[in-house]
């Protein structure tokens, strides 16, 4: 019974922890203006299947912010701007024209090379192997108007909630102390 109660206890501090972080991120990227940032990585939602297995749609995943463009390889995962999308494939190949350096990109589970190459200034960084699936529903509602109020409102009342009852449970404790003392 003790186990099962500290194993209780740890997942529910993961859990908070993972909700404070959410917020925490969430409010980061309001108040900038921008994409959330930590020590120089990003994190993103996988908004469609073309790199499965590797990450599943509905995932968040992470990427170092671009530093030097040009020095990405064949094999690595990029994530850049084609028009006014993000997108995130693989480069099957580096290649330099006129002084430019492009990339050939494929997604995984695309039977086709994408029908563009990507010039180095429009890659945004590169996935660091850490996933976290399914997050990236919880991501899009918290980024939402209704989700940014909900994040602040559902902890601003839990606060409440439990400053109510630590005046509850001193009160309580006090009126037994006073009887305790008149008895």
């Amino acid at each position: 019974m003790k186990i099962m109660k500290i194993v209780y206890r740890v997942l529910k501090g993961l859990v908070v922890v993972a909700a404070c972080l959410l917020v925490v991120i969430v409010l980061v990227a309001r108040l900038s203006g921008g994409e959330p940032a930590i020590l120089g990585h990003q994190i993103k939602t996988v908004l469609s299947g073309s790199m499965e297995p590797v990450f599943q749609t509905g995932s968040v995943i992470a990427i170092q912010l671009a530093k030097d463009s040009v020095s990405y390889e064949k094999g690595d995962i990029i994530t850049f701007r084609i028009e006014d999308k993000l997108i995130t494939h693989r480069i099957t190949e580096a290649v330099e024209n006129n002084g430019q350096v492009l990339y050939r990109t494929k997604g995984d589970n695309n039977d086709a090379a994408d029908l563009w190459t990507v010039p180095a200034e429009n890659v945004v960084g590169k996935y660091v192997d850490f996933t976290i699936p399914y997050a990236g529903y919880a991501m899009n509602i918290a980024q939402s108007k209704s989700g940014t109020a909900l994040l602040l409102f559902v902890p601003g009342l839990l606060l409440l909630v439990s400053a109510i009852r630590s005046i509850i449970v001193a009160a309580k404790e006090l009126e037994i102390k006073k009887l305790d003392t008149k008895g």
